[in-house]
């Protein structure tokens, strides 16, 4: 894929520095930028990830029903009991505001290094596309054996020891959450993660969001759904910014100090017959702090097939097939070129 420049191949983070307002190209489409009003606190709920398998029968129960609740209501939830030390979420925030106030020049070495893998600002691959305000640092971390340490960076020198533990524990959180998600559907516990195969893809991307002197007309990520099977982020620990659309309405996301916020992917939406839900969301901008956070995608090879689980559908029962089985790599080709143009692609996907 060609890479493109942007603003004379400018990180956002140089354009704040250097106290410009945001260029023309940024500024998000009058029917997409932010309302003056402030959005509500969310009541998104938060589930225990150790009470979904617990050997009490009543509170494994009351976690399960608010984990469905959540995820067909919201399509997202703030996961506690992880198992991930507070100590080690402390580190990723650290070895992340280290990495994105290295020098430029410093940060160059890695930038796009491969196929959507590197340090890299939004790409333009298409005319009149808005650009986020928002620098990555994206990274293949699992399979262990499929990872490009040459996009790896060495400095800070204990990025890649503390990402790799990182990327070690949120692997266990991933196969409980699709545990926990197969047996909601009466389905058979292993069911996803046997659908995932062996060879599963995780992704990792930092985002930093500089200071942004127009919040009002800016946004950090331009509203959007995910083309994974399921995210899972770790907020900035002080700022907020990630916000949900629910019922028409922008919801601010209040994250709960060291939880996890799980969401359902649209490849997990087709494969749970539309029962779990893959939330619009985006990031607003703040003009008064830096914002940083790490996103956990999970994908699959392309040339495998989605499609609802055959003991999802029943027509005599009135639960027909909604979606078409497809491969995966079909959907998110449709999947891209629609997210560029701020367009949602789960309806292309329906019967």
């Amino acid at each position: 894929m060609a890479s493109y420049g942007v603003v004379e191949n400018m990180f956002v983070q140089e354009l704040a520095r250097n106290g410009q307002d945001p260029p023309l190209p940024y500024i998000a489409r009058e029917d997409d930028r932010p309302t003056n009003v402030s959005s509500p606190a969310s009541p998104i709920p938060a589930v225990d990830l150790e009470l979904l398998f617990s050997s009490d029968g009543d509170s494994q129960t009351s976690e399960m029903y608010k984990l469905r609740s959540a995820l067909h209501s919201w399509g997202l939830f703030q996961a506690i009991g992880h198992g991930i030390p507070s100590s080690l979420i402390d580190d990723v925030g650290k070895i992340a505001r280290e990495f994105f106030h290295l020098p430029t020049e410093e940060k160059r070495k890695y930038s796009k290094a491969v196929w959507r893998e590197g340090n890299e600002t939004d790409e333009i691959a298409i005319e009149g596309q808005v650009i986020e305000w928002c620098d990555h640092l994206y990274l293949q971390v699992l399979p262990e054996d499929e990872r490009d340490l040459s996009c790896w960076p060495e400095n800070p020198s204990s990025l890649r020891e503390i990402l790799n533990e990182y990327t070690k524990k949120i692997k266990v959180v991933i196969e409980v959450t699709l545990k926990a998600m197969a047996k909601l559907l009466d389905l058979e516990e292993d069911y996803f993660i046997k659908q995932i195969g062996d060879k599963a893809t995780t992704f990792a991307r930092f985002n930093y969001y500089p200071r942004c002197s127009r919040p009002d007309l800016v946004l950090g990520i331009k509203s959007h759904s995910d083309g994974s099977r399921i995210t899972i982020l770790l907020p900035d620990q002080m700022v907020d910014g990630l916000e949900v659309l629910k019922d028409g309405q922008w919801v601010n996301v209040h994250a709960i100090p060291y939880a996890l916020i799980i969401n359902v992917g649209d490849q997990m939406e087709i494969m749970s017959n539309g029962i779990f839900k893959s939330p619009v969301h985006r990031v607003v901008t703040n003009s008064e702090k830096e914002r940083i956070s790490l996103v956990m995608f999970l994908v699959v090879d392309g040339e495998k097939e989605i499609g609802p689980a055959d003991g999802l559908i029943d027509e005599d029962k009135g639960q027909p097939r909604l979606y078409k089985k497809l491969k995966v790599k079909e959907y998110l080709e449709v999947f891209y070129r629609n997210s560029l143009q701020g367009k949602r692609s789960i309806d292309w996907a329906k019967v």
